[in-house]
Formats: C-alpha cells, structure tokens, sequence
C-alpha cells in the first residue's frame, strides 16, 4: 500500500484529502507544522508528498528542495497562491505538479494516481542495460534508461517531467506537439491540468540549455500550435 505525507497547516483541507486518499486506498500521514526536523524523519516509506505552501513554521519552496534532496518521491504542491510566478517557482524547484485551492478532490486523486504510477514505472526495470537506449540530437543526448540529458557531454539537471517532455518531443523530432496533448501523455491523464503548466516546463528547460550553452536552441515553438524539437 502507498503510503502519502500531507504537509498542510489547516487541518479540516487535510482531513478532507486524508479522507478520500483512504477511501482510495492510501496509508496517510498528516504533517501540519511545516517543521523540516518532524518532516524528515516522516519520510521513510513515504511513496508521495502534498505540500501546502505557506506554513506557520517553514517555506514550502525550502521543504520542497530538502525533500527532493533526500528521497526520490513524486510532490504534488496544492496552494491557494495561484499566481502564475508561484506556479513557476513551484514547479521551477522541483515539484511534480501544481494544484490550486479550491480544488476538487477528484481531480487531487487522479493526479496522485498519475505520479504514483509514473514513478513506478520509472523503477520496473533497474536492471535493463542502456545500449542503445540513446537519442542523439546535434550535441544533444538523450538517455531514455538512465534518464540523463547531455549538451556537448555536459549533464542538465532536469526533474522528471522536464525530461519527459524532452524525451517525448526528441521520439517523434520534427512532429508539432499541441500543449495539450504533451499535458496528457506527460502527466499522464485527460482533461485536469492547463497549457500554461506545460509552458512553464518549456521555459525552465530553455534555461538550463541556455545557462550552459547560449543560443544553442533544440524546442522550437510553432505559435498557435504547440512545440516541436527541430
């Protein structure tokens, strides 16, 4: 059973959540201080984190980076800071999606559903070899099994979805990729999340390239469609 940390200071939204996580299934462990001293020790066996963002005794931004830190799990930050810089910076830091209070609790369970089952199919295989799993694009390498993305030999640090998405324009380069459409194969379900959550993942990624390599462009943006590798 997986077993999901709330990270959450109002404590009938946490309820709320831990209620139809368990009507689903989930083992759930309620966290409402934002105290990185009683956070750490709460992630063993932790399958997946909500965090709130605004906490009486943390910044959820610093929690968020000292999780990703320390254990390979799926976040999923829910807040009611709904403005597009909060997302950006939330996703910007690592998180692997985004919901906005009010929310609807069906929507929170297909979305911990999507992460729990993208990271589980992520460690299927850990014995699988990673000949021949390269896609080579000018100086760009993309390693499907070890899930590493090189420019000129050099590694980007991406998150999970940043290099999904890199990984699924670079299988079909050349194809244009509505925003929709790369929201539905990346997160991996119909008709929740928005296009702007793909724009802010596109835009993290040209910046990491263009931190290392300026004017070394791979996504372009074809304007009113979507987005293609070229």
């Amino acid at each position: 059973m997986d077993r999901i940390l709330i990270i959450e200071d109002d404590k009938s939204i946490a309820r709320l959540e831990k209620d139809y996580l368990e009507i689903n299934g989930y083992e759930v462990v309620i966290e409402t201080t934002g105290d990185i001293t009683k956070i750490i020790p709460m992630l063993e066996g932790i399958s997946l984190v909500i965090l709130d963002l605004m906490l009486p005794n943390g910044d959820g931004i610093e929690i968020c980076k000292r999780i990703q830190s320390l254990k390979d799990i799926p976040i999923i930050i829910v807040s009611a800071k709904n403005q597009d810089m909060d997302i950006v910076l939330g996703l910007g830091v690592g998180a692997d999606d985004y919901l906005t209070k009010p929310f609807s609790t069906n929507e929170l369970i297909a979305r911990v559903k999507a992460q729990l089952r993208r990271y589980s199919k992520m460690k299927m295989n850990p014995n699988a070899t990673f000949e021949d799993s390269n896609i080579v694009i000018r100086d760009f390498t993309i390693n499907e099994m070890t899930k590493t993305f090189t420019l000129s030999g050099n590694l980007l640090e991406l998150t999970p979805k940043e290099f999904e998405i890199i990984l699924l324009l670079s299988r079909h380069r050349g194809r244009v990729f509505s925003k929709e459409e790369i929201y539905e194969r990346v997160w991996k379900y119909d008709s929740l999340g928005d296009a702007f959550t793909v724009t802010v993942h596109v835009k993290r990624i040209r910046e990491k390239i263009d931190s290392l390599s300026p004017n070394t462009p791979l996504i372009e943006t074809v304007w009113g469609v979507g987005y293609k590798i070229i």
